[in-house]
């Protein structure tokens, strides 16, 4: 792709124009073709192809984007029955990489990609950094993790494809994160939302102003975050913020992300059909209103993903963007269906508990939700930091901010919390998603 070509001398830089600002109907009937093409790919599959020949399906079964509902869900259960690569429609002498999650929870689930997968996807994250901001003459620090996580090398071969230049830290270490921007002078940083707080926390442990370090962008993805987080970002740091969204499954960061206009974040539906569905009833929700994700990935090579249910909580918009770009935008990921809490009948998600507290002056994005059922009801207290110059030993100044921020948890989330305001730094920081929930109830799935 020549840079050239497509982002100079432009009111609103893209990657791609073609494909960014395609006609709907023209971009519809590139879906249904490469959708049919994609269940072909994925009778290679074993697994899939026992439930087409079940159903009898096919390609000539697609004759609508409609026609996608006649197809199977694939499930992250799925991906575990089949490990360690059950799911690949190609030989595996044609795999150029494979990455995974990191199995915290159980094995790892493992994804492979071809060279063409490995293109799709640095084409795929070049178009939403450069949506964001970046340009070939900047230099970017990716402070995600370099391995199996999919993060850091999809991110890194976006830069590169921009042209920009890569400072590949890696994640932690955040005080030599902090001497190398001060060495290197990055206008651009790349990590999870809840790592920029921490690089702000810590560069003023170390005597720094964080608004003076030399960034100016930020793109953000790994895990929810909120508006209120945003703003916090951006005013302790002084730089635009921007968020993007993928997950390895799919094809890892490059499924989507902001442009510019930051209305929703741009869905590449070039090579994702994206559907959002009831997670109870399993049909369409209507548009704007909030349901779960489930993504096909229309391009990729070495596993065709079909409907794959991301358990991620959105919504999806087609109204027209200013920034030109034709394709629908998902909003920000308020929750995900298997960490939604339910709390005395009320589903809470720790993005609300979020929310409430940034809405208290003095409050940090730091918290940890813990969740107990003592007796015959659930409990749930919430630690969290505050600022230091909030903190004082006077017990009703306390009281009274505990119960401040328990008015809004009640308002924003519906339920009752008690709250505990912590010294800062008390809560454990990660490098990258942040672990928001002790769930002590003992519940099983």
């Amino acid at each position: 792709m020549s840079v050239n070509s497509t982002m100079t001398n432009q009111a609103h830089p893209m990657w791609d124009r073609a494909a960014e600002t395609m006609p709907r109907a023209e971009r519809e009937a590139l879906q249904l073709e490469r959708l049919r093409a994609q269940v072909e790919r994925a009778r290679r599959v074993p697994f899939y192809r026992d439930i087409l020949n079940h159903r009898e399906l096919g390609p000539h079964s697609i004759r609508s984007l409609d026609d996608v509902r006649r197809l199977p869900f694939t499930t992250k259960d799925d991906m575990r029955r089949q490990h360690p690569l059950g799911l690949l429609a190609v030989p595996r002498k044609e795999l150029a990489r494979i990455h995974g999650s990191s199995g915290t929870t159980g094995k790892p689930t493992f994804v492979g990609y071809t060279a063409n997968d490995l293109q799709t996807w640095s084409d795929l994250c070049a178009r939403f950094l450069v949506a964001g901001g970046l340009r070939p003459e900047h230099t970017a620090q990716v402070a995600f993790g370099y391995g199996l996580f999919t993060g850091g090398f999809g991110l890194h071969y976006g830069i590169e494809k921009v042209g920009a230049a890569v400072i590949p830290v890696a994640a932690g270490n955040t005080r030599r994160q902090l001497e190398i921007m001060r060495d290197l002078d990055p206008e651009v940083l790349i990590c999870t939302p809840s790592y920029a707080l921490t690089i702000a926390d810590t560069a003023r442990e170390m005597g720094l102003e964080p608004r003076a370090l030399p960034i100016r962008i930020g793109h953000f993805g790994g895990e929810p975050w909120t508006e209120d987080m945003r703003r916090e970002i951006e005013e302790q740091l002084d730089i635009q913020a921007f968020n993007n969204y993928g997950l390895s499954e799919i094809i890892g960061p490059g499924v989507s992300g902001e442009c510019q206009a930051r209305t929703g974040m741009h869905i590449q539906e070039d090579h994702f059909l994206v559907e959002c569905l009831d997670p109870e009833t399993l049909e369409p929700v209507p548009e704007g209103e909030p349901g779960e994700l489930v993504i096909t990935a229309l391009t990729r090579e070495a596993m065709p993903m079909i409907r794959y249910r991301t358990r991620d909580i959105a919504r999806l918009y087609r109204d027209p963007c200013p920034c030109g770009r034709t394709t629908m935008r998902m909003s920000r990921v308020t929750g995900r269906t298997d960490d939604m809490l339910i709390i005395r009948g009320v589903n809470v998600f720790p993005s609300q508990i979020e929310e409430a507290l940034l809405r208290v002056e003095g409050t940090t994005p730091h918290y940890l939700i813990e969740v107990s059922r003592p007796g015959t009801l659930d409990e749930v207290h919430v630690k969290v930091e505050i600022h230091p110059e909030i903190f004082s030993d006077r017990m009703d100044r306390m009281q009274a901010l505990c119960e401040r921020i328990s008015r809004e948890i009640q308002t924003v989330a519906g339920i009752r919390a008690h709250v505990d305001l912590v010294e800062p730094r008390s809560i454990e920081r990660f490098v990258g998603k942040a672990k928001r929930v002790l769930d002590k109830r003992g519940l099983t799935d």
